[in-house]
């Protein structure tokens, strides 16, 4: 009895992150099997590392959707896939530096003014994206009628938006999931979905593995993406702390739960899903639920493999119409830029100060603007490229006293 309680609990913690997990993959290209199986082996392993000891699940990181489609479209996706899987050795650096030098170090490393923006920019990069998905848009080019594509996209974020702010509390844990499932229903109505891939399909089927292929120029370029999702899990695992009320910094240790996250990210990009990292869904069913048993997760991760070999569900994912995902994905990319700006406010940057002020404006201005900046046949784009600027420019710029004149005026 005790088992089945434990597995119900499971089923409900996958409930929760499921949403999210499979939209990393569907906004990608990448095959969404391969995200519910990257996540759960990812979750034991990270669950083995540990000690089985705090009670997180790693789903698909939003930290790498641009990075992904940037690095798909430039060197292909068995490239991009090593690229994913260099990046989880970012997350063994920080570990290593936290039991080296403490926390403290990552902090100085890494202030808030370094990555408040350059989470801005992960919402942001991807913001028009989202437009033209809402738009029933790919590539540029109209693949759903546009009126159609805007009432079906507005109908969804409304649906979204209502529950994520009128909800009940258990509603506004899955908002993304509920959002498209009603903006599936409506395509449906709409004769927007072809359910003939779905009845077709069979309901086992082995999902593709993706052969990854060395190339170091996408490894580069994927490596200081990672900061950003890295600090995350030192949040993500603060925070279950708080709900739980024990100090998982020091037992297991942040160097042990970075580096079963950094694995995670590796066996992701191996098997070709995307890299996973904790979520903050899954800290808030923790708290609804008040059930934080480590075991719970044990069996998410298990229904997630399990479901990443049901054939007919992933095509039914398949079917779901762009303008959905784009009416789910207006919400989404400005609220992970939302969450950079909170970073910044709750910090207390002071934007007087001249070196925060160049370092945020810089971050945003080559982010949002699509600057890649080229060595020979090497490139640095996007997320990475503002990591790596915001960093340089907070070690390299004097920290200054806020202009005496301002001063005498206030």
């Amino acid at each position: 009895m005790q088992q089945l309680k434990l597995a119900i609990s499971g089923a409900q913690i996958l409930f929760v992150a499921f949403g999210a997990m499979v939209l990393v993959p569907l906004l990608t290209g990448l095959n969404p099997a391969m995200a519910l199986l990257g996540a759960g082996i990812g979750t034991l392993l990270f669950q083995l590392v540990t000690k089985r000891k705090v009670p997180i699940f790693l789903g698909s990181s939003f930290a790498f959707i641009a990075p992904i489609i940037y690095s798909i479209a430039e060197w292909g996706l068995p490239s991009t896939m090593f690229g994913l899987f260099a990046a989880g050795f970012m997350y063994f650096v920080f570990a290593l530096l936290i039991k080296w030098r403490g926390l403290a170090a990552v902090n100085r490393l890494l202030p808030p003014v370094v990555i408040g923006p350059v989470i801005m920019v992960i919402g942001l990069s991807v913001a028009m994206v989202a437009s033209q998905m809402a738009m029933g848009q790919a590539g540029g080019v109209q693949v759903v009628d546009y009126s159609q594509a805007l009432l079906l996209s507005g109908f969804t974020f409304i649906v979204t938006v209502m529950v994520a702010v009128f909800g009940s509390k258990m509603m506004r844990l899955v908002p993304i999931l509920i959002g498209v499932a009603a903006g599936y229903t409506a395509a449906l109505f709409m004769g927007l979905v072809d359910i003939t891939p779905i009845l077709n399909a069979p309901w086992f089927a082995v999902p593709h593995f993706e052969i990854p292929q060395v190339n170091w120029h996408a490894a580069l370029f994927m490596l200081p993406v990672a900061i950003a999702p890295a600090i995350e899990h030192i949040g993500g695992v603060m925070a279950i702390g708080k709900v739980t009320g024990k100090d998982y910094a020091k037992d297991p240790g942040l160097d042990k739960t970075l580096a079963g996250d950094g694995i995670g990210v590796c066996v992701a990009g191996l098997i070709g899903g995307p890299p996973v990292t904790t979520y903050g869904e899954v800290t808030g069913a923790v708290m609804l639920t008040k059930n934080s048993n480590p075991k719970i997760m044990t069996w998410a991760a298990v229904f997630a493999i399990c479901m990443a070999f049901f054939g007919k569900f992933n095509a039914f994912l398949a079917s779901i119409p762009l303008p959905v995902m784009g009416g789910v994905m207006i919400l989404l990319f400005g609220t992970i830029a939302s969450l950079g700006l909170k970073t910044v406010i709750d910090a207390k940057v002071d934007l007087m100060q001249p070196k925060n002020l160049v370092i945020v404006s810089a971050v945003l201005t080559t982010g949002v603007g699509g600057m890649v900046i080229k060595f020979g046949s090497m490139s640095f784009a996007g997320v990475g490229l503002c990591a790596i600027l915001a960093i340089v420019l907070n070690m390299v710029l004097p920290k200054e006293a806020p202009n005496k004149i301002l001063n005498e005026e206030v």
